[in-house]
């Protein structure tokens, strides 16, 4: 572990605070394409991200934050375990580090020119380090932890898929198992899955997908959606099928069902697939625990799982409103315990049904989640009660920090 950083450094790095805001997504792209050029690093990254420019915008905000918040790195702990999580999930290893602070101070200097004083580059490189001892420190807790556990493994475990099920015309599940035989790792619901993929014509290329099947089953189920003009998905869909091996990292992120109060999902588009196996949990349970989970889709025709919901909301496990952007007319009765609605979940709607007591768990797109969210917090809901997953890779302010 490092020695806690000096006042010194601090200061230093607090004044670079203003540059950061100017230049801060000039840094992380130079400091990529740096990291980018060498083979042994370029396969760690979802390289999409990187064409979209979403991969440096995420790092300059994580960069920002880190510099804003250095006399109060605590109130960073929940964006430290998130790095961490995806980390493991990529099979991010201690010897990758010196890379990336040979990139980053290379970026700075670059970009700062002669701002980029002997001082500046002295202060981010221990700031630097100091950080990157605690991820290390905490990824290798995370890897011991999987070693350790039942069906638990580290690095890359080849996965089969048993079976393969339309669920609309833009998401495929993907049943998987390993291939060695043994057991698998009991993941927690809102858990996902790393996977390393080698897609003929674009080479080694890593993503992420929630895992959307219970805890506890023989198998992982995977739920993608197609996304036109993707690199990944469209392969999936396209030529992935029984019997394909695809190489898996074990279940990882923090985005968990906790506590034994009421909850409330609110889910658009393909988020849906973290919520499915936290319901799956609720109703193994059983316990009596207030659950409402609201969705929006464009039709009824896109929106998967309908069905599995209505059987739970049937048995009384769940009550639950469906919002068609597509459709028109007035709310009606779907079903037992199940609302149809006309058009989109909007901040209205959510404060009007405010439920206090709920903690909220809201996943969809970035668009989506920014509007749920900023009602949550308008209404002075606590931030303990406010639950959201990022896909991708988190490049909304608004979201991020």
């Amino acid at each position: 572990m490092s020695a806690p950083l000096d006042e010194a450094t601090r200061a230093i790095v607090r004044a670079t605070v203003p540059a950061l805001k100017a230049h801060g997504v000039a840094i992380t792209t130079e400091m990529y394409r740096r990291l980018l050029a060498r083979p042994e690093i370029r396969d760690l990254f979802n390289l999409s991200h990187q064409r979209d420019g979403e991969q440096p915008r995420a790092l300059a905000l994580a960069v920002l934050a880190y510099a804003e918040h250095i006399d109060r790195l605590d109130a960073l702990g929940g964006m430290v375990e998130r790095i961490a999580g995806k980390h493991v999930g990529l099979n991010i290893l201690p010897e990758h580090y010196p890379y990336v602070a040979e990139a980053l101070l290379g970026a700075i200097a670059h970009v700062l020119g002669d701002a980029a004083t002997p001082d500046i580059l002295e202060a981010w490189g221990k700031a630097y380090w100091f950080l990157a001892d605690i991820l290390i420190g905490r990824e290798k807790q995370i890897y011991d932890a999987h070693a350790a556990a039942p069906g638990g493994w580290t690095g890359w475990r080849a996965f089969r898929v048993r079976a393969r099920h339309r669920e609309t015309a833009s998401i495929v599940s993907f049943e998987l198992v390993p291939v060695d035989g043994g057991p698998i790792a009991r993941h927690r619901a809102g858990q996902y899955l790393s996977f390393r993929l080698e897609v003929p014509g674009h080479g080694a290329q890593r993503r992420n997908y929630s895992i959307s099947s219970v805890p506890g089953a023989d198998h992982y189920r995977i739920s993608v959606r197609r996304a036109e003009g993707g690199v990944v998905s469209p392969w999936l869909h396209d030529s992935v099928g029984e019997g394909t091996e695809l190489q898996v990292a074990n279940p990882a992120g923090d985005f968990v069902l906790d506590g034994t109060g009421p909850v409330t999902f609110l889910t658009a588009g393909v988020g849906l697939t973290p919520a499915m196996a936290m319901l799956g949990e609720l109703a193994q349970a059983g316990g009596g625990r207030r659950v409402r989970y609201v969705h929006g889709a464009e039709s009824e025709e896109s929106a998967a799982f309908v069905a599995d919901v209505s059987a739970l909301a049937a048995r009384g496990v769940v009550t639950a409103d469906f919002f068609y952007a597509r459709e028109s007319g007035v709310a009606a009765e779907g079903g037992p315990g199940m609302t149809r609605h006309a058009g989109r979940i909007d901040a209205d709607w959510v404060r009007e049904t405010l439920d206090r007591a709920a903690t909220y768990y809201v996943c969809g797109p970035d668009s989506f989640m920014r509007d749920m969210v900023g009602a949550l917090r308008a209404e002075k809901l606590p931030a303990a009660q406010i639950r959201y997953e990022v896909f991708g890779s988190a490049a909304d302010p608004e979201l991020v920090l």
